[in-house]
This record gives structure tokens, C-alpha cells and sequence, in this order.
């Protein structure tokens, strides 16, 4: 593989991992609604299953935390991929509305 493409993999495996921890929030968030509605749908008593609510927001906040650590991971191989002076690899599509770097682009020293 070239320089590139390993590049482009570990980036492809971030996003993916990124991806993958936001859905995993995502899932979560809709099974606590999903009890709330659920608990009042059936108008049972909001006693029943409050233990198994707060685990599944004990198990948000830990994703939360998981979510945190990545975008850290995402921040340290920034670093370390300009540090090696390897410029801007983007081969993942933006969602932000913002145009994708083309290219290699090189820092240089001030």
C-alpha cells in the first residue's frame, strides 16, 4: 500500500468509528423514549422499570464518554499526521457544507 492509501484507511476506520458511536447514541437516546412512551402508553406506574431507565441512560452517558475519547483520538492523529508533514488526505465526504481539500498540501516552517 502507499502512503496514501494507508492514510486514507486509518482515516476511513476513524470516521467509520465515529459514525458508529453517534448511531450507538442514537439508539439509545430512542430506547429511553421508547420506555417513556412505552410506561405511558400502558399507564403503568413510573416506578416500573425506572431501574432499567437509568441504566439505559448510565449506558448514554458512558457512549457519551466513548464519543469524547474518539473525537481525542481524532485530535491526536491530526497532530501526529501534520507533525509527520504529511499535508491534508481527505477522502471522506463532507457533511458540513464546507468543500473538501484536494490534494496534498504541505505546512511549512515559520
Amino acid at each position: 500500500m502507499t502512503k496514501t492509501e494507508v492514510i486514507a484507511s486509518v482515516a476511513g476506520d476513524l470516521y467509520a468509528t465515529e459514525q458508529a458511536v453517534d448511531a450507538a447514541i442514537a439508539g439509545a437516546t430512542t430506547l429511553v423514549q421508547a420506555m417513556i412512551r412505552s410506561r405511558a402508553e400502558l399507564n403503568i406506574s413510573p416506578v416500573l422499570g425506572a431501574e432499567a431507565q437509568t441504566k439505559a441512560m448510565e449506558a448514554i452517558a458512558s457512549l457519551a464518554a466513548a464519543r469524547q475519547a474518539v473525537v481525542a483520538c481524532h485530535e491526536e492523529l491530526a497532530k501526529d499526521h501534520r507533525r509527520l508533514g504529511w499535508g491534508v488526505f481527505m477522502d471522506i465526504p463532507s457533511d458540513k457544507g464546507r468543500p473538501e481539500p484536494t490534494g496534498e498540501h504541505r505546512l511549512r516552517a515559520v
